[in-house]
């Protein structure tokens, strides 16, 4: 949790807090765009290290139901969801005993354990993938959509194929790309080098709200340059687009013509 972590000291170790958080706070900008909330929404997460794990702590702050978790060998469905205890035994199964996801099973039996296989069938609202590259292919965004996937927002690097953007993109879901929906990690690093050159020592609670602000602040520029005439954003265009500006601005700003 963040309340646990100095970031003067040891500030490395809230990158992937910060970029689990991250993905679910672009996550909420996104629906809240729609009218809508991540409120009793079914969320299926991959992965189980630091940033998956912390990515369902904070989707369980906005009351979202989550139920899926994963290692390489295989995913968990607790269809009765996720809550602190639950989690908690993950965060000591994976950071403290290294052990395979597997075990949850053992544990809660109600849970069902799926060998080689990856939680994109379940039936779900939004989708975040947070464990590694190129894990969500094109059929398995086809799956999402087919069973009524609303949105997705890459919590690893790149973890969606092109096939598979390009099927959200066609079905004019709310899709949040890594270089947006992911940018908490690298933002609080930006904090973290902030407060040691001015020699500040900020709150969790501080971090967290500046953390927060600019995630919005990410999506409202995604909104900016993304949306279509149709009102449809484009995520992707709106985060290719800003970054595009705020380098060319940056140029100028130095005197690079």
């Amino acid at each position: 949790m963040l309340t646990d972590i100095g970031i003067t000291y040891r500030g490395f170790l809230i990158r992937p807090e910060a970029t689990g958080y991250g993905t679910v706070y672009f996550t909420d900008y996104m629906l809240k765009g729609k009218g809508d909330s991540l409120k009793d929404k079914i969320v299926t997460i991959s992965g189980s290290g630091n940033v998956a794990q912390y990515a369902v702590e904070k989707a369980l702050e906005f009351g979202a139901k989550v139920v899926t978790l994963s290692d390489s060998s295989g995913y968990i469905y607790d269809q009765d969801g996720f809550d602190q205890e639950k989690l908690a035994f993950v965060i000591d199964l994976k950071n403290e005993r290294r052990g395979r996801i597997r075990e949850y099973v053992d544990q809660y039996p109600s849970a069902e354990y799926f060998e080689g296989e990856t939680p994109w069938k379940v039936k779900c609202d939004i989708a975040l993938p947070c464990a590694t590259e190129n894990e969500l292919k094109g059929e398995d965004a086809k799956a999402l959509i087919a069973n009524g996937c609303i949105s997705v927002a890459e919590g690893a690097n790149m973890p969606c194929t092109p096939e598979a953007i390009e099927v959200f993109e066609e079905a004019k879901i709310l899709f949040g790309p890594g270089k947006a929906a992911n940018a908490g990690g690298v933002a609080v690093s930006g904090l973290e080098m902030s407060q040691n050159s001015q020699r500040f020592s900020w709150s969790a609670e501080e971090v967290d709200s500046k953390l927060k602000a600019i995630m919005k602040q990410i999506h409202l520029q995604c909104v900016q340059y993304g949306t279509q005439e149709d009102g449809y954003v484009d995520y992707v265009k709106g985060a290719n687009i800003a970054g595009f500006v705020k380098v060319a601005d940056a140029m100028l700003a130095q005197g690079v013509v």
